[in-house]
């Protein structure tokens, strides 16, 4: 038996990436979602606004939540 090797897996291009940029942010009533430019969601990020609820569940407030959605749409950019 002859074995060969696997060949070498080489990085994707811009035309072969997984999640293509650029990247958005959708915002919803629970949560804002990130998508990427084929519309597939690529995170939750879940809030609430009653103070009282948040607490219980350990949510983010609706500005935190909106700013790590923001800065993970930001991550293709950071990639150059």
């Amino acid at each position: 038996m002859n074995f060969e090797p696997d060949p070498v897996p080489t990085g994707p291009t811009m035309s072969q990436r997984r999640f293509p940029p650029p990247w958005s942010v959708e915002e919803t009533a629970p949560c804002f979602i990130v998508r990427d430019a084929n519309g597939q969601a690529l995170a939750f990020i879940y809030c609430e606004d009653e103070p009282g609820r948040r607490a219980t569940g350990k949510l983010l407030t609706r500005d935190e939540a909106r700013r790590i959605a923001a800065n993970i749409a930001k991550l293709p950019l950071l990639r150059r």
